[in-house]
């Protein structure tokens, strides 16, 4: 019985020892080293985009004429959001969906601000910004995002 628990414990070790090897380490893209493809994106759609500070790419489509978010403003917003190759990940298009601005993405927070209530926004929004190497769901690591945003209500 004692050597049976002593082989079942070797077991263990090794078992325990092999997935430490494994490379779970990730390496996150810059926003300089996706500025091209964000840039190739914009071109190949139509979007006259304009690179705000932190790295996102917006076009206002409507500016809005009520209030504009803050990170501690509730919004509602109906969206799309699609990977560059055009895959639709999420889309709320119907009832508006309701949130914390401060619990989104960080380019959703950079980019809601920049329209106001009513208004339309188009984002391209580097991988650092969203969901960086990990990735999210359908969202691959290192994925820069295209999102369609109607600002409907700011609390």
């Amino acid at each position: 019985m004692k050597q049976f628990i002593v082989i079942l414990s070797v077991f263990f070790v090794l078992i325990s020892g092999m997935a430490c090897l494994k490379d779970n380490s990730c390496k996150a893209k810059t926003v300089e080293s996706e500025k091209a493809t964000m840039l190739s994106y914009a071109a190949s759609n139509g979007i006259t985009a304009t690179e705000h500070s932190s790295g996102i790419m917006y076009q206002v489509v409507t500016a809005g004429s009520g209030p504009a978010p803050t990170l501690s403003s509730t919004v509602s917003v109906r969206y799309t959001g699609k990977l560059l190759d055009g895959t639709v990940f999420d889309s709320q298009t119907g009832n508006p969906i309701s949130f914390p601005l401060n619990q989104v993405i960080p380019g959703w927070q950079i980019g809601l601000p920049l329209i106001q209530e009513g208004g339309l926004i188009k984002l391209i929004i580097p991988s650092s910004l969203c969901y960086g190497c990990t990735g999210v769901g359908a969202i691959p690591g290192n994925s820069v995002l295209y999102f369609e945003i109607q600002l409907v209500d700011v609390q």
